[in-house]
């Protein structure tokens, strides 16, 4: 048949000819035909052994049964339930046939036969249905293979078997019932469920709704808890699954199991001192459970936020804040991997929530007398820990705590003290009893004066950064520190902020020098100096106006940008600390102010280069994927196999990783935040330095003195000086003009270039004027046009409402014009009538002229009447359509119609004539 053919044709592709395969072809059709059609039992058992054995070692083997051999195993399964032999070697057959040969190592291009047996089982949604019946039967044999084979289909057909098992009645509770039988057979299941809930939103519904809460939770207790081996990291990854993006399983599990059973898990028992690798893996898996109840659900969902905050809710009352601070901060003896992972649950569990920071800034650890804020341990992390990883997850803690919240920053920010001297130069180990600032934070910043390694330095000025952001008071009462030089001799105390700008002049000068130690060290320290100085001074004028009052600072930034052996990143924030000069600059004095900052950036770097430098650093990979570093993979039996990934840090000292964009203390540094905040500084700085050049330098005019005539001067010497004076200030307004219109071109070329405004920006005072004015005559003809609409809309009313009101008219004139003829009707009736009785001679004579004169007043009064109205609205109607007229409307096609019937009584008039 067709499907024979098709395998035979692959198993000549994949090992040779087909000769090369023929003899294991003809090998396992022989034994599926002492299957199918042997006479004795024993002998069919025997095939179908040696076939199992065959299949389990030879690709090619494998490849014919699945041309071949489903059909007759599926027939036994289906129709020889009784003979628990030949079902068992079916099964174990089938799992053979799906399970890849390990030894074998192909290329990935090669067709794998456990693969596309896989593929072909799976097809058939009967099949599936058949295994889950196998379910039911005593055998425990056949409940274990079936398991297999089930986890085999979903490993290689997850979709397909997902769909399949759907369909069937009763699959989902068939295998939830396995949780309750014997170990071997539950820990299957188990492993079963793990695969079956990824990603699938109605298969975790129905084992919800079938207990698995309670199942779960039974089985870790009964395996230990954390110290448990992998059958509790299985039931955590079950759990995980049910509540990823889930917030109606959030709710069941809060609302009927509660988190106690959770949180107990992270409680460091007896033996807790000893981290195996399982029980780090475990602890790992619960910290994800806890993560994923903080988050509430996806992002989409309506109540998610609800949900995350009465999650957090419960989860502080619980007191899992207690046994995270234990994991992350006190036990230092714990796995770095555990350590992080509780750090950045609690980052987690307080960002956004005002109870949370205030219960974490009210906590201390250690005990009497060795006691201390929990703020001052994490920071200490920050600090001192030997681990990246570790400092990027303490420091996420501090920016939860001072996002968004003023009176933490303020809190923080009154600590900062500065120490005399010769406590700055004591050892670390020495600050346990010390305050926040005075002690850690402080002396980080200034500890890298002593040895020159700025590593302390930039992880203190990360921790700063967070107390400074968008928070003007705590910008303005940093400003005032200042530290002490090390002695009276080199001079008086300086500001703390021009101390930050010195390490990173230390740094150039050591960039320039060792180009290896730029390659290892100042690939992160200068850019989180860099953001520190951002945060600063943006927004906040005084701060713009200390960073200028050294001239070496602006000096140094215009070497930085324009320093081809600067990073993107050092040369990109540094031309953003220049804007940031320009667009928050107060400052009056020359040199110092936004026009002499521009000037200086035209002469030193020039405009094209300075915007090219903010152009490269956006179109970096660190600016077009910021998600990354906030993405965690789930935690499963593969990515734990890899433990030692996770607990050994990245070498801090190999240069391959630190080139990489994405290294993790540059994603921790860019994050989302900060790059949205400088994309719309950098539009702001194009904006500014236009500005700067369309506007005059000053608006006061200022006489200079050598305008004014000097005593005893004569005239003619006057005039002769006023005109040397007059021909100088020519010369030097036509260099500015000249300048002026350089400028003006090189923002013209990348005023429109920018990679945060794709919109085109005028190039110079001259155009930014005329197309301001363009806009203004734009805004003034379309309010003239809506204005226009509304008289035309009005004018078509009032039309319409005369049109209605001559219809009616038209209407009553006709009445009019009947009730005329009935008259004359009944006047000719009444003379026919007076001729009559004339002409009988039998009545009396009447004064008939006196009748007729008497009807013919009524109706020449009735007539007059009616003429008037008729004038009265022709006079409308006039006046009407020469309104219509003027608005461009077709006066005759409105009137068409109108009147038609109106010659009827002038008929009846002539044809009384």
């Amino acid at each position: 048949m067709d499907l024979v053919s098709g395998y035979k044709g692959v198993v000549g592709l994949v090992f040779g000819n087909e000769n090369s395969a023929s003899n294991e072809d003809s090998y396992v059709e022989r034994l599926l035909d002492r299957i199918s059609n042997g006479v004795l039992a024993e002998d069919r058992r025997t095939a179908i052994t040696e076939l199992q054995s065959v299949v389990a070692e030879n690709q090619a083997a494998q490849l014919a049964f699945g041309a071949m051999g489903f059909p007759v195993l599926m027939g036994i399964l289906k129709e020889e339930r009784n003979d628990v032999e030949m079902v068992r070697g079916a099964l174990e057959t089938l799992v053979s046939a799906l399970t890849p040969i390990g030894h074998v190592k192909g290329l990935k291009s090669e067709v794998q036969p456990a693969l596309m047996n896989t593929d072909l089982l799976s097809r058939e949604a009967e099949s599936i249905s058949l295994l889950l019946s196998l379910l039911s039967e005593e055998d425990f044999y056949i409940r274990y293979y079936t398991l297999q084979i089930l986890t085999a289909l979903l490993h290689n057909s997850t979709n397909r078997l997902q769909e399949a098992i759907l369909t069937i009645p009763r699959g989902i509770t068939r295998l939830m019932d396995m949780l309750m039988d014997r170990e071997v057979i539950r820990n299957e299941a188990l492993l079963l469920l793990t695969y079956l809930t990824r990603e699938a939103e109605e298969i975790q519904k129905i084992v919800v709704f079938e207990g698995a809460f309670e199942k779960i939770f039974s089985i870790i207790k009964e395996e230990g808890g954390s110290d448990g081996g992998v059958v509790v990291q299985d039931c955590l990854e079950l759990l995980n699954n049910l509540l990823r993006n889930n917030a109606s399983n959030q709710i069941l599990l809060r609302e009927t199991m509660g988190f106690e059973p959770l949180i107990s898990m992270l409680k460091l028992r007896g033996s807790s001192y000893r981290f195996t690798q399982q029980k780090t893996i475990n602890l790992l898996s619960a910290l994800e459970t806890i993560d994923l109840l903080m988050r509430g659900g996806l992002e989409t969902d309506a109540g998610k936020d609800a949900n995350r905050l009465t999650n957090t809710t419960v989860l502080i009352q619980k007191k899992v804040l207690d046994h995270l601070l234990m994991l992350g901060v006190e036990s230092q003896w714990a796995p770095v991997a555990v350590r992080c992972a509780a750090l950045r649950c609690i980052g987690d569990l307080i960002a956004g929530n005002s109870r949370n920071r205030d219960a974490l800034s009210s906590k201390v650890l250690g005990e009497q007398p060795q006691v201390e804020p929990a703020l001052n341990s994490i920071l200490r992390i920050i600090i001192r820990s030997s681990s990246m990883q570790e400092f990027i997850a303490a420091d996420y803690v501090f920016k939860s705590f001072c996002e968004k919240n003023i009176d933490g920053q303020t809190m923080l920010a009154s600590t900062l003290i500065p120490q005399p001297h010769s406590i700055n130069n004591a050892p670390l180990e020495d600050d346990v009893n010390m305050s926040f600032g005075s002690s850690m934070l402080l002396r980080g910043l200034t500890l890298s004066e002593n040895d020159g390694d700025l590593e302390p330095c930039c992880r203190a000025a990360s921790v700063l950064t967070h107390i400074l952001k968008d928070n003007i008071q705590c910008k303005e009462r940093v400003l005032q520190i200042e530290l002490e030089a090390p002695s009276p001799t080199l001079g008086a105390p300086e500001p703390l902020m021009h101390h930050m700008v010195k390490y990173l002049a230390i740094l150039s000068s050591i960039r320039n020098k060792d180009s290896s130690y730029a390659a290892s060290k100042n690939l992160y320290v200068e850019p989180i100096i860099q953001k520190l100085l951002i945060s600063w001074l943006a927004q906040c004028p005084n701060a713009v106006k200390c960073f200028l009052d050294s001239r070496f600072h602006l000096t140094y930034l215009l070497e930085l940008v324009s320093n081809p052996s600067s990073t993107v990143f050092a040369s990109g924030l540094a031309a953003v600390l220049l804007g940031i000069c320009v667009l928050y600059n107060k400052s009056t004095d020359s040199g110092k102010d936004a026009f002499g900052i521009v000037d200086a950036i035209s002469q030193k770097v020039g405009l094209t280069s300075y915007f090219l430098k903010l152009e490269e650093m956006q179109k970096s990979h660190l600016f077009s994927s910021t998600e990354q570093a906030r993405t965690r993979k789930p935690l499963t039996r593969s990515s734990a196999a890899s433990l030692a990934d996770i607990e050994e840090d990245v070498d801090e000292n190999d240069s391959s990783d630190q080139k990489n964009e994405s290294h993790p203390i540059l994603v921790s540094v860019f994050d989302s935040q900060f790059v949205d905040f400088i994309k719309q500084l950098e539009a702001d700085i194009r904006e500014s330095m236009v500005e700067v050049y369309s506007q005059p330098k000053s608006q006061v005019a200022v006489v200079p003195a050598e305008l004014e005539q000097r005593g005893g001067e004569n005239d003619r010497d006057y005039s002769k000086r006023l005109k040397s004076f007059v021909e100088k200030q020519c010369f030097e307004i036509q260099n500015l003009l000249a300048r002026n219109a350089t400028l003006a071109e090189d923002l013209a070329k990348t005023g429109g270039s920018g990679y945060s405004r794709p919109d085109h920006q005028p190039g110079g005072g001259a155009d930014r004027i005329h197309v301001e004015k363009l806009r203004i005559d734009l805004q003034e003809a379309n309010q003239r046009l809506e204005i226009l609409k509304t008289e035309k809309a009005k004018v078509e009313s009032e039309a319409s409402t005369y049109q209605n009101l001559a219809g009616k008219m038209e209407s009553d004139l006709k009445s009019l014009s009947d009730a005329y003829n009935s008259l004359e009707q009944a006047n000719f009736q009444l003379e026919k009538e007076m001729k009559i009785l004339k002409n009988g001679g039998n009545t009396p004579s009447l004064d008939i002229e006196a009748i007729k004169a008497e009807a013919r007043e009524e109706s020449e009064a009735e007539l007059n009447d009616l003429l008037v109205c008729l004038g009265q609205e022709q006079s409308k109607v006039e006046k009407l359509s020469s309104r219509l007229k003027e608005l461009g409307e077709d006066v005759d096609q409105l009137l068409e119609g109108i009147g038609d019937d109106g010659g009827l009584p002038e008929d009846d008039e002539e044809d009384e004539d």
